[in-house]
């Protein structure tokens, strides 16, 4: 539960951050005339996003179990891939997020209505898809039959939209760059596990060999039913008996990934290529009063 708490958190965070910046523009700069389309391109990224995570979940039942495995497994893999690359993203971009926002808003102000929901859908459509996907494939990896992978997710954007509304109102402000270093760092142990479990699904799938071939297993040490067997595998996608692949690419990933994103933004990102951070540190300004 904690992980997709995470998750919801850091994924709704940034896209409550892109609405704060975008709307706190338009009525600093006195174009609330523009406020509707970006209202309707974040209103149709949302509904992408869960008409996306509703395909994967109704979509995957009328498969047989090895097409289900297969399935789960690859879209592990995906949803790995485009969290690493966020993560990374995210830590490269945040000390000057507002400043290529308020660009991109600029220019879709001059070509139109349809440019600004375009700006808007994208802005906020990329996050809705990446958490869609990854929820999906972390609840997928719980198989617990429960709902507390949703309701993690759920209280994690639940969170992330009070926190953007404090940003946006000047309530709150936290260095944004500590803030997604931190989470970033925790996704990347939350992703390791993803991804061997991903493994594991595409063994049962019989795409991969080794499926019996076990590293360890401590089933009686700690058992998949008890508190604590419950909490490692809804926090880190523990397994008390995982393959030697599992284990492999779990190691693979995670020290040489867990390495580079802690290493200084100027090495990990380009050194002189980081544009100069805005001069409020990434915080939304507070909107003027009407």
């Amino acid at each position: 539960m904690f992980s997709n708490y995470l998750i919801g958190l850091r994924e709704g965070l940034e896209a409550s951050l892109v609405v704060c910046i975008l709307i706190a523009y338009l009525v600093k700069t006195g174009r609330r005339d523009a406020l509707r389309p970006i209202w309707t391109g974040i209103a149709v990224a949302v509904a992408l996003a869960l008409g996306f995570g509703c395909a994967l979940e109704f979509g995957s039942q009328e498969l047989t179990f090895e097409a289900q495995e297969a399935l789960g497994g690859s879209l592990s893999v995906l949803a790995v891939a485009l969290v690493t690359w966020m993560v990374f993203w995210m830590k490269r971009t945040a000390r000057h997020l507002k400043s290529e926002l308020h660009d991109k808003l600029d220019t879709a102000l001059q070509m139109g209505t349809g440019a600004l929901v375009a700006t808007a859908f994208l802005a906020v459509g990329r996050e809705g898809l990446e958490t869609s996907l990854f929820v999906w494939t972390s609840v997928h990896a719980a198989g617990d039959g429960t709902p507390r992978p949703l309701i993690g997710a759920a209280l994690g954007i639940f969170t992330a939209v009070v926190l953007g509304w404090l940003f946006y109102r000047g309530a709150l402000r936290i260095n944004l760059s500590t803030f997604f270093t931190w989470t970033g760092g925790m996704l990347v142990v939350v992703a390791a596990g993803v991804l061997a479990y991903g493994f594991h699904d595409l063994q049962e799938a019989d795409w991969l060999p080794g499926l019996y071939d076990k590293y360890f297993d401590i089933s009686d040490t700690i058992p998949p039913d008890s508190w604590y067997g419950t909490l490692l595998k809804g926090v880190f996608n523990f397994q008390p008996d995982p393959t030697k692949l599992q284990v492999t690419v779990w190691l693979l990933y995670l020290i040489p990934t867990l390495v580079l994103f802690l290493l200084p933004v100027g090495f990990a990102s380009g050194k002189g290529k980081v544009k100069a951070p805005d001069e409020q540190g990434s915080r939304p300004s507070k909107a003027p009063q009407a």
